[in-house]
């Protein structure tokens, strides 16, 4: 208990702005001399939101300086990138203090830290991969639709819904790993290839039925529409919408599970730190996306998405039995959010050696692509 204390202090003095970076050290220095594990950590936690509320004001007060205090993970520059990093872990971090508190299981504990862990590593290797220019959203998107219509057909039935899919011990929701990536990936590129993939992934969370993630999927393919209409993207819009509309229409018997459901309301029964500790994880599950539109206004539309598609999990999670993302239990949340960064990445050119690649192409939205030069 006393590791993820100290992992909570670290959280709370990254969160804080420069003038308050004292008062973090001297959190730090009090929490050591509390001699009871528990009460440690509920000091912990309080510091953590209260650390939260003063980054959201600071924000506020000085919009064109925040990011200023954070560089990025290469060290060059401030960027939505590293505070998109930073919030998954505070909120993951969150989640588990969450959990701790409400005696759940150590493994569940376990899985959500590793699938963290893990969420980072393939994030990288799609950062990679897109920076030399592999990472092609037609055939990625098109393979995540197949992926979620393979899930509808012969996935792991629970409660008259077919969501799941079973590696070994593990069973995992690929919905929540693969439509945020489908839905920002199409906002990058609006194909053909991209535009079947999300026809498709309509089409299986029809057939599951999911209509948490089906809402999602539709609320920000319809924000796209709104920003980039075209005819790709109203009729992506439009089969989303048919898509969450015939879930509607169908029974949704899935059950609540401890730790995963429901737990904006009855994180408030353990503790107020607690419930609190809930809402301020899934408040900076957004917060990237509001930065990145700040600072990078030529990718407003993907990041527009990112924050539709996620703010349409965190509805769906208040309003019936699906999962809460990163601050409740369920590893799938955690690596479907680290993944969906990767259109958060914006390397800087290094003179001489890499030229800015701009998109000629108007179905191309997003971060610019960077290329080797002469």
């Amino acid at each position: 208990m006393r590791s993820l204390t100290s992992l909570i202090l670290r959280l709370a003095r990254a969160l804080l702005p420069a003038s308050r970076r004292q008062w973090g050290d001297a959190a730090t220095r009090e929490t050591e001399e509390i001699g009871h594990p528990g009460a440690a950590l509920w000091f912990a936690l309080g510091c953590l939101i209260w650390a939260g509320r003063e980054a959201i004001q600071d924000r506020l007060q000085k919009p064109r300086t925040f990011g200023e205090t954070l560089m990025n993970l290469s060290g060059q520059r401030p960027g939505a990138y590293t505070i998109a990093i930073l919030c998954s872990c505070a909120a993951t971090g969150l989640g588990l203090a969450y959990m701790v508190m409400g005696g759940a299981p150590g493994r569940y504990l376990a899985i959500n830290g590793g699938a963290f862990a893990f969420g980072l590593v393939a994030l990288a290797i799609l950062v990679l991969a897109d920076r030399r220019g592999h990472l092609a959203a037609g055939p990625v998107t098109l393979s995540l639709g197949l992926i979620l219509l393979a899930t509808s057909l012969w996935g792991v039935t629970g409660g008259e819904v077919t969501r799941w899919l079973a590696l070994g011990p593990l069973m995992i929701q690929p919905s929540l790993m693969v439509v945020p990536l489908m839905a920002v990936l199409f906002a990058r590129s609006r194909d053909t290839l991209s535009l079947t993939g999300v026809v498709l992934g309509a089409l299986a969370l029809a057939l599951q039925p999911d209509r948490g993630m089906a809402g999602a999927l539709a609320a920000a393919l319809a924000v796209l529409a709104i920003i980039r209409p075209n005819r790709a993207a109203l009729t992506a819009a439009a089969a989303a919408g048919v898509g969450f509309g015939a879930t509607m229409l169908q029974a949704d018997r899935s059950p609540a599970m401890p730790f995963v459901d429901q737990i904006l309301y009855s994180s408030f029964d353990i503790h107020p730190l607690a419930g609190a500790a809930v809402v301020l994880g899934l408040v900076l599950l957004v917060l990237p996306a509001l930065e990145a539109a700040r600072v990078d206004p030529a990718g407003r539309s993907v990041y527009a998405v990112f924050g539709a598609v996620w703010t349409g999990i965190i509805a769906a999670a208040a309003l019936g039995n699906h999962p809460t993302p990163l601050v409740g239990y369920g590893g799938s949340a955690v690596i479907g959010y680290l993944i969906s960064l990767v259109v958060f990445h914006r390397q800087a050119p290094e003179r001489g050696r890499f030229a800015v690649e701009t998109a000629a192409d108007p179905e191309r939205d997003g971060p610019a692509l960077y290329t080797t030069g002469p």
